[in-house]
C-alpha cells in the first residue's frame, strides 16, 4: 500500500488527509497534555498531488503516512509544526464515518475527508488546538 502513496502523482482514493492549517492532523489516542512539549520530526514518506480534471497539478503536499493502528491513534499529537505543504495521510480499509480530535495537538489543522470514489466528503478548517471536541466526516470516508 505504501508504494501507491509514494508516487508523485495520484488521484484521491480511499483516504483521509489531515492538513495543518498552513496545511494537517488528527488524533484519536489518549495522552497527558504535558506530552505536548515534544515535537516529533515530520517524516516525508511520499507526496500527494491535488489534480485538476485535466490531470494538471494544483498543489503537491509532502505526506507522512499513518498506516498502523498506533500511528493512526497518535496522528499529529505533540506536533508544534509541519512543513508549509505537509500533511498526514490516514488510509482505512473500508469507508466509514471518521472521527478525530485535537487532544495534545497544539496547532490548528485542516482535515479533508475523502470518499472511496476520490470525491471530497467534507473539509473541516481551522480545528481548535488541544480540544477534545469530536471532528467528524459528514459521510463515509476511507
Amino acid at each position: 500500500m505504501t508504494e501507491v502513496f509514494e508516487r508523485t502523482k495520484m488521484r484521491w482514493s480511499a483516504v483521509v488527509l489531515l492538513v495543518a492549517s498552513s496545511v494537517l492532523a488528527g488524533c484519536t489516542g489518549k495522552e497527558d497534555r504535558t506530552s505536548v512539549l515534544e515535537d516529533p520530526k515530520f517524516n516525508v514518506e511520499g507526496t500527494l498531488d491535488f489534480l485538476r480534471p485535466d490531470g494538471s497539478v494544483i498543489i503537491r503536499i509532502a505526506v507522512e503516512l499513518a498506516e498502523s493502528p498506533q500511528e493512526q491513534a497518535t496522528g499529529l499529537m505533540r506536533r508544534r509544526s509541519l512543513p508549509g505543504r505537509g500533511g498526514m495521510l490516514f488510509v482505512y480499509p473500508e469507508p466509514r464515518e471518521q472521527k478525530f480530535w485535537m487532544k495534545n495537538t497544539p496547532m490548528p489543522l485542516d482535515i479533508l475527508f475523502i470518499a472511496n470514489d476520490s470525491s471530497i466528503v467534507n473539509i473541516v478548517e481551522g480545528t481548535i488546538p488541544l480540544s477534545e471536541q469530536s471532528i467528524e466526516s459528514s459521510g463515509p470516508a476511507q
